[in-house]
């Protein structure tokens, strides 16, 4: 049996994960870029003082706030549902708003910066355009036939367990920009497109899942996935993205679903 491997904490870690809250001085590298003064992107680094309990959101606006109003980033709800604070913290794809600081080991520089494979617009923000014609080309939306239904379309609950986990999707892009494929290959769906056509797929009242197979059998569809499973370590909803993807791609071939 391995021995577990024990962290070293410092002084004011231990303190905080013994219930009293100690501020900490930490520095914050974020990779800025500005194409109306300068070309190429440069690491700017920050110092703060921040509880270790407080998210890299809550960082971000410090800084915005109080040292430099120019720096730019996405953000909305706070609460990991919108999911637009999308960003690489520490080389990883995650949620600014769900990423506490004491979590991301403080006491080396924490590097921020924007998500790969995205044209970056500035500093944290990246042109999402590719990324939702992506998701509209799947057609994520419920196809049937016939007349307008008079009552409510039921369901058993076997039935919409099928397709559950997919539902979650807050389309934050973290699991396609952290695929090694769409950052070398564009024009290529991208897991959370194919993750929302799965939503719709197997979802026993819709009828149009012929047409999401044909357009995701492309050859920039779900034929280019490597199953690196990036996609599902990335994903802050905790998506078994990579399994989706695999029931998409026996889908094409056994035309069950």
């Amino acid at each position: 049996m391995s021995t577990p491997t024990v962290e070293k904490h410092s002084a004011a870690l231990d303190a905080v994960e013994a219930g009293a809250v100690q501020p900490i001085t930490v520095t914050v590298r974020i990779r800025r870029f500005n194409p109306e003064e300068h070309p190429d992107p440069v690491w700017v680094d920050y110092q703060l003082t921040m509880d270790p309990k407080e998210r890299i959101l809550d960082a971000l606006n410090k800084i915005k706030w109080e040292q430099d109003g120019t720096l730019t980033y996405r953000r909305s709800c706070a609460h990991g549902i919108c999911g637009s604070d999308a960003m690489r913290i520490n080389g990883r794809n995650r949620l600014a708003c769900k990423t506490l600081i004491k979590d991301v080991n403080p006491e080396k520089p924490i590097t921020i910066e924007a998500i790969k494979g995205l044209t970056v617009l500035k500093d944290l923000v990246v042109d999402m355009d590719p990324f939702f014609q992506a998701y509209k080309d799947v057609m994520p939306f419920l196809i049937t036939k016939g007349n307008e239904p008079t009552r409510e379309r039921l369901q058993s609950a076997e039935d919409r367990e099928r397709f559950d986990d997919t539902t979650k999707c807050i389309l934050c892009a973290a699991c396609t920009s952290s695929c090694p494929v769409f950052w070398n290959d564009g024009q290529y769906f991208g897991p959370a497109a194919i993750v929302n056509a799965h939503r719709f797929i197997f979802d026993s009242r819709d009828e149009g899942a012929e047409q999401r197979l044909e357009i995701l059998n492309d050859r920039e569809g779900v034929w280019r996935c490597r199953t690196t499973f990036n996609c599902s370590e990335a994903c802050p909803r905790g998506i078994e993205v990579t399994k989706a993807i695999q029931e998409v791609k026996r889908a094409l071939v056994t035309r069950r679903f």
